[in-house]
Parts: structure tokens; C-alpha cells; sequence
């Protein structure tokens, strides 16, 4: 099968396309043709060398953290699927290093959900990774509906996600995002914030905020327009915030019981994935080019 690889870190002109043994599934598991994957600034950190102190040494990385496609074979003790269903699934890279980007892709059962249903495969493989997260970061805010949540990043795929799941529970959210994104936030039923105005913070929450769930990696310029004892939900492991900070830094767990919840909300309109742009797997290059420029609203899918 071909994977799409770096083995020389740099731009995205570093991505390539290689051959690789066709992988079996082992007990517990179950073996996907792909038909749709995701590409995630951590797969950016990964090609480009940014995070290369953290990864094993090997001659090279496939990449890619999450799918849409089609059970091929199921290993031993596999019931809940069978091959011909059509399904999405997360891996989580940096505990596997088992990269999803390649014609076929073994995951375990447990990480794998019946895709939605009526869905494109590129919208639907836009879910697994953005879903997971945006819900485990909002289960570690505590907050119960009524509370006041600020996200940051709020129109980006994971900020986007977490503002529609944080509205259907019914908390007040406070939405931080750039002037072209009003009409997005405010249409999911949040108050819209201008990233550029954060003291006017004080004006739309004059009692501070309950939680804030950082997407935009913003940390530090937010303290001085939060008060003390706001939980604080990083999605990236920071050492800037000061150590009495209610920090709690969320990295997603792969759950395919979850991921089916959030697929029913997609498939039945209740939560809106959005794609930028879709791209042919042979042409990954282009698509780590396109996740790189400023202005990206939507996912960057690799077809197969």
C-alpha cells in the first residue's frame, strides 16, 4: 500500500508518498480502506521537525491521527463490525506513532465508530480528532449549563466544534474570534468577542468568566483580563501561565463510544464540520501547503 511519509524534515515539500507493508489486524482490532483523512497542525508540527526532540528515532513518519473508511478485515474478538462498514476512527499519534495517512490503517475497535451517516467522507474524517477534543476539553471545564465558558479560536475546526457542543449544553459562550467570523459564532448562539479587543471582556462579562478553553494558544495575554480562579483548559502542554492557574491541559483519548455520539449529531445536523479543502493523497504536499496559509476555515482532507 502507499502512506504518505517524511523522512527529512522541513516544508511541505518534504511530505512523500512510499510504499509499505499492508498491515494485519491483531486481536482487538480492525483493518480500514481509507477513504478520507484529516491534516492536523500536529501533523505540520511532525513534518516540519518542530516536535523531532519527542518522536522515536526512525528512518521515517507516516503520518495522519484520524480517518473515514470502509472495515476491510477485523482481527480475533472484533464483533461490534464487520468488513463493508463504513466507519471514522482516531489514532492518537504521539502514543502510537501509528499514522493513519495511507491507503489502509489498523485501529483499535474501541477507537473506531460507525461513520455518519449521509455524510461525505471528507466531512465525516474531519471528526474523530476536532470531536473528541473539543468534547474531553469541555467535560474538563466542570461546567454544568448557565456557566460562562470563553473559547479562543472559536471559527478554527477545533474552536468551532467546542462552541456548537458547549451552546447545545446550554452554557453562555463567549466566542473569541477575528471580525470575518461574527456571523459563524453568532449563528451557533454565542456572543462574539473581537481578538483584537480583549478588554471589552469586561464589558460582556462584567463578572468574569467561569472557564476558558484556550484552542488559539493565547495563554498568557488572557490573564489579565481573567479573575482569579477561572479554570483554565489548555489544549497544549504550556509552562507560561503562573502556578496558582487552574490549568488543566486536555490530550484527547481516543473513544469510539464518544465518537459515535458525535457522529449522530452530524449526521443528523446538529453539529456542522466544515472542509476547506480536499486534495488527492498523492498530492499531501499541496495540502500541508494549504493547512500553513492564514485564513483557513474549514479541514484539510487527503482522499484515497
Amino acid at each position: 500500500m502507499r502512506a504518505v511519509t517524511v523522512s527529512t524534515f522541513g516544508g511541505p515539500e518534504n511530505v512523500e508518498i512510499t510504499e509499505a507493508p499492508l498491515p494485519g489486524p491483531a486481536a482487538g482490532e480492525l483493518r480500514v480502506r481509507t477513504r478520507a483523512a484529516a491534516v492536523h497542525p500536529a501533523d505540520a508540527a511532525v513534518r516540519s521537525g518542530a516536535v523531532a526532540a519527542y518522536l522515536p528515532p526512525l528512518p521515517s513518519h507516516r503520518l495522519g491521527w484520524d480517518l473515514a473508511g470502509t472495515v476491510d478485515a477485523v482481527g480475533e474478538g472484533v464483533t461490534g463490525f464487520r468488513p463493508g462498514d463504513e466507519v471514522i476512527g482516531l489514532s492518537h499519534w504521539f502514543r502510537s506513532h501509528n499514522g493513519v495517512h495511507a491507503e489502509y490503517a489498523v485501529l483499535p475497535a474501541s477507537a473506531v465508530a460507525p461513520a455518519p451517516a449521509g455524510v461525505d467522507a471528507a466531512v465525516a474524517a474531519a471528526l474523530p480528532l476536532n470531536g473528541l477534543t473539543a468534547a474531553q476539553a469541555l467535560d474538563a471545564t466542570g461546567l454544568t449549563a448557565g456557566r460562562t465558558l470563553l473559547i479562543t479560536g472559536a471559527a478554527g475546526n477545533l474552536g468551532g466544534l467546542a462552541l456548537q457542543l458547549a451552546t447545545a449544553r446550554g452554557l453562555d459562550v463567549l466566542a473569541l474570534a477575528g471580525p470575518g467570523d461574527r456571523a459563524f459564532v453568532t449563528a451557533h448562539g454565542a456572543r462574539f468577542v473581537d481578538r483584537d479587543d480583549l478588554a471589552s471582556l469586561a464589558l460582556l462579562a462584567p463578572d468574569g468568566v467561569d472557564a476558558v478553553l484556550d484552542t488559539a494558544l493565547l495563554g498568557p495575554a488572557l490573564l489579565p483580563h481573567l479573575l482569579p480562579g477561572t479554570v483554565f483548559v489548555a489544549v497544549r502542554p504550556t509552562n507560561d501561565l503562573p502556578a496558582d492557574t487552574l490549568l488543566t491541559v486536555v490530550d484527547v483519548v481516543p473513544d469510539g463510544a464518544r465518537l459515535a455520539e458525535l457522529a449522530a449529531l452530524v449526521a443528523a445536523g446538529a453539529l456542522t464540520v466544515r472542509v476547506d479543502t480536499a486534495v488527492p493523497f498523492t498530492k499531501a504536499a499541496k495540502a500541508h501547503a494549504r493547512l500553513a496559509e492564514r485564513g483557513v476555515r474549514g479541514a484539510v482532507v487527503l482522499t484515497f
